[in-house]
């Protein structure tokens, strides 16, 4: 990429060309605000107006976020007219916006009290008649609060950009603008797959997952068994709520903040994942060698099922039968476990951390339930659970590093350990099928042509133990749109096709696969 010259607050630079200013001023290390920036620094619509600046060949105050840099301009950051229009900005959102900052679930981390404080903006700076507020708390997973809302769009661009399926979209217009799925309906009632990428984007608390902290305490003083299970990738992203390098494991830190939080067991869903891989590998094999339903697809992310179920409900025989890792580890703490320890499956409250909110969803289904007791009895988020420790008065740095309870649901594989990895359920699940096969483990360990965080369409043909298995991971709906097209069609060439989220999957598979690489830096 070419190279221009540019000033910020008459200071020389040379950034890369086609930057906008914003992008080009945060590579020099200067700060100006903005809400409808996505933290990539890509802006949907530049619509919050927050990020205005002075800049030579312009007519008057440009929104930085949109604006690309050119030649020889000369931006002003701090000049008085830039100043007061940044503040009017975001004085004008405050001015519609719910300030019960003590209560909502955003507080610490709102990027609209950030900028209310960058900017110097002040509290009531004009009043008036406020918006009608519509609150949707009916999904499982999501809870979305209009008064919260500052109209910025990214939610909107997220669901549209990551799975092509645009639940989110503008009600009204003017002061009436609301942002809800079609209708005003509510995500329950609405193709929303609860993948959670729409709260992962929120700037405020306008939407959040449905928190279940309050039942995790109901249960604890009702003197419930509460065993808890985390993901993989919670022991990475655990770590930067509390000032953490991304990808830091702190396992030992999350195990003694979870004990001290109460919970009876503390277990690894790696445990759960090891389980899935061998049920997932033996139902592939048996698949390919007895004329089953192929290509067979991966079921462990419950928005992708969600999404299968809406849109591709004639392809459901192709999704595996099984159950997802938390869920199979939750079976057998309430059913093997429970027995074990002569307590009474009912009396057992199983607790997920998972970086997911549609795992909130997908323990509210019937088939995760026998004779009606849940598999699992409520998910938290990695958000909710620093929640919990912070509330607690817990100093997590200062903790000491503890190990998981080895009591049933201990030991695991290499192969859960990369389970949460892309392409980590497709390769532990062709590890699985070799041995079957062959007797002997794979040796080469990592499939590099499924394994990585990369969005759209990757594919391998893979030789196991003398059976040529083609193989696809897809990240994203939008990826995998174009891989269950082909099944339709007929056209499908592959055995085994592995389909995660997207942006939040890829959030969490770079945090995870730090985690691995720093665990196992040999492969």
């Amino acid at each position: 990429m070419a190279l221009i010259n540019i000033k910020i607050e008459g200071i020389p630079y040379q950034v890369e060309e086609g930057l906008t200013i914003l992008q080009a001023a945060k590579a020099c290390g200067y700060e100006i605000p903005s809400l409808c920036t996505f933290p990539n620094g890509e802006c949907n619509e530049g619509s919050c107006r927050v990020c205005l600046v002075e800049a030579t060949g312009a007519r008057g105050l440009v929104a930085s976020c949109v604006y690309p840099v050119a030649e020889g301009m000369e931006i002003r950051i701090s000049s008085p007219a830039a100043v007061e229009a940044r503040r009017e900005s975001v004085e004008l959102l405050l001015s519609n916006h719910n300030k019960n900052c003590q209560q909502c679930d955003k507080n610490g981390q709102c990027e609209l009290l950030h900028v209310a404080n960058l900017t110097g903006a002040r509290d009531d700076a004009f009043a008036g008649v406020h918006s009608e507020t519509h609150l949707d708390r009916l999904a499982p997973g999501l809870v979305r609060d209009t008064s919260k809302c500052i109209l910025c769009g990214r939610c909107v661009a997220r669901c549209q950009n990551a799975h092509g399926i645009g639940i989110l979209g503008y009600e009204n217009r003017g002061f009436n603008t609301y942002i809800a799925p079609a209708g005003d309906r509510s995500f329950a009632e609405s193709p929303c797959i609860q993948c959670g990428q729409c709260v992962n984007v929120c700037p405020t608390g306008a939407l959040m997952e449905q928190s279940e902290i309050d039942r995790i305490d109901e249960a604890m003083k009702a003197g419930k068994h509460v065993i808890v299970q985390a993901a993989p990738a919670v022991r990475a992203a655990l770590g930067e709520e509390f000032g953490y390098p991304v990808g830091t494991p702190v396992t030992g830190k999350m195990i003694a903040a979870l004990r001290r939080l109460g919970f009876e067991r503390v277990y690894d869903v790696n445990f759960g994942a090891d389980l899935t891989i061998m049920e997932e590998g033996t139902e592939l094999l048996d698949r390919i060698q007895n004329g089953g339903v192929l290509p067979m697809i991966t079921s462990c992310s419950p928005g992708w099922v969600n999404y299968a179920e809406y849109n591709y409900g004639e392809l459901l025989p192709h999704l595996s039968s099984c159950k997802s890792p938390h869920q199979m580890q939750g079976a057998i703490i309430k059913s093997y476990w429970a027995a074990e320890h002569g307590i009474a499956p009912e009396d057992v409250f199983v607790v997920s951390v998972m970086p997911c909110v549609a795992k909130k969803y997908e323990k509210e289904r019937e088939q995760e339930k026998v004779n009606g007791i849940p598999d699992v009895d409520a998910v938290i988020t990695t958000r909710e659970l620093a929640r919990m420790i912070r509330r607690s008065g817990i100093r997590f740095k200062k903790l000491p590093d503890e190990e998981w309870d080895q009591d049933i649901c201990g030991d695991y594989s290499g192969a859960g350990v990369i389970f949460g990895v892309t392409g980590g359920v497709m390769e532990a699940a062709l590890r699985t099928v070799h041995y079957k096969l062959t007797g002997k483990e794979k040796e080469e360990i990592i499939f590099e042509e499924v394994r990585g965080h990369e969005a759209g369409i990757r594919e391998a043909s893979i030789d196991i133990g003398g059976i040529t298995v083609r193989v696809a991971m897809a990240s994203g709906m939008r990826s995998a749109k174009i891989l269950l097209d082909e099944i339709k069609e007929g056209k499908s060439p592959y055995h085994f096709i592995e389909i995660i989220y997207g942006m939040s999957g890829r959030m969490y598979q770079r945090r995870r696969s730090a985690l691995c690489e720093k665990l196992f830096p040999s492969g």
